[in-house]
């Protein structure tokens, strides 16, 4: 019973100093939230790098070439990169790179600058599954809500009479490349929508079960250290009076000793005394 339960807190120590150990993932964020521009619109990307301080540097492949923020599309400022007037040209593949030397990098993300009159509003990251995702076609002119025709994947799905449409409790199957039309505006280009799959609750319970009785564990382990360690201290408190009470008791023993012999002493002294006195007496009365 003992030996399982040490080797279980062996495991669960090995399994917390595995995850510290993990590099977090680099994230790259974009406001506002969505893939698709009106040319001359302004963009901010951020890098999120959980493993350096520094952030990360945001880079992207466009029909321009493979570059950094740096290199004048942009404006970088720590780890952001500003992009005050977003062209066609701007349209690519961009993502993060860790400064922490880690070697690692996020998730690209395909951002779409349209020097058309109608965009589709989608999220730029991916959704997790059973979310419910709002679609959104906007006019450049004029900019109040429209009625509009949503696809998926080229195939009607749908009409949007305030120019939005809900897809709910998404799942994988509602991957793909979305768009939208607005009768006398025209149609946006097309977005692609990804689905995680979402966390299962039993790997969350595990998880959460592992770390309480990895707790539990060093909080045990803590405690049976200090109560050996008071019984060790109250061991030594005990043999210390011990020692000192029986070295007090040699003294009394070795100071009684002391008396006793001085006065066999004495005793001896006035034997001899009387003894030599006797003899004296006798030797006189003989004369």
């Amino acid at each position: 019973m003992k030996e399982a339960a040490a080797q279980r807190l062996i495991f669960l120590i090995s399994l917390l100093f595995w995850t510290s150990g993990q590099v977090l993932p680099v994230r790259l964020t974009v406001s506002p939230s969505r893939s698709q521009f009106f040319e001359g619109e302004s963009v901010t990307l951020i890098c999120e790098d959980e493993n350096s301080s520094d952030g990360g540097t945001v880079r992207r492949n466009t029909t321009r070439k493979l570059s950094e923020c740096k290199d004048g599309w942009g404006e970088a400022d720590g780890s952001s990169c500003n992009m005050t007037y977003i062209m066609p040209d701007d349209t690519g593949l961009y993502w993060c790179e860790s400064m922490s030397g880690s070697s690692s990098s996020s998730s690209s993300i395909q951002l779409s600058v349209s020097g058309g009159s109608v965009i589709l509003q989608s999220p730029v990251l991916p959704v997790m599954e059973g979310d419910d995702v709002t679609l959104s076609c906007r006019a450049k002119s004029p900019a109040h809500n429209l009625p509009a025709a949503f696809y998926k994947d080229g195939s009607f799905i749908g009409d949007g009479p305030s120019g939005h449409m809900t897809l709910l409790h998404v799942s994988s199957s509602d991957e793909g490349l979305y768009k939208c039309s607005i009768s006398g505006q025209g149609e946006s280009p097309s977005s692609s929508i990804s689905v995680e799959e979402k966390p299962s609750t039993t790997s969350s319970l595990f998880l959460l079960y592992g770390l309480s009785s990895l707790s539990a564990g060093v909080v045990l382990v803590l405690l049976v250290l200090l109560v050996k360690r008071h019984i060790k201290r109250k061991s030594k408190g005990n043999q210390e009076v011990e020692e000192n009470r029986l070295t007090h008791t040699d003294v009394k023993i070795s100071q009684q000793e002391e008396k006793r012999n001085k006065s066999n002493e004495a005793l001896r002294r006035r034997c001899f005394t009387a003894v030599l006195y006797a003899t004296r007496t006798e030797e006189e009365e003989k004369l």
